[in-house]
């Protein structure tokens, strides 16, 4: 140290010192008490992009069928082949949503889960 300075004592008069507690956060996993978290690992069915896929798609078949055959021209899209894309839309969004969540555990109602 050069002449006329002292040395630091503690860590108060050197900012500069290496602390020794851990920092936040940075604790033994082991020392922690568990903790529950509720999670749900998929989303609600009205907050996917696929839900209002499905009602968009569903929506502009019903109006083509209805639209289609007006102003006595033929009736090419007749009502009986319209609900039956209907209904094979609505079952694959039913389908995708299994698969979706066919891995997926409900935490949020699980009571076992601790």
């Amino acid at each position: 140290m050069p002449a006329g300075k002292k040395e630091p004592t503690n860590e108060q008069e050197d900012p500069m010192a290496a602390r020794s507690e851990p920092l936040a956060g940075s604790q033994n996993p082991a020392n922690r008490a568990s903790r529950h978290i509720a999670l749900t690992e998929t989303k609600h069915a009205s907050k996917t992009t696929e839900f209002y896929a499905m009602i968009a798609i569903i929506a502009g078949i019903l109006i083509a069928a209805w639209w289609i055959g007006r102003n006595g021209s033929p009736d090419l899209f007749r009502a009986d082949r319209a609900w039956l894309y209907v209904t094979i839309v609505a079952s694959a969004y039913m389908v995708s949503r299994g698969l979706a969540k066919s891995g997926s555990q409900d935490r949020a109602d699980d009571t076992n889960a601790r």
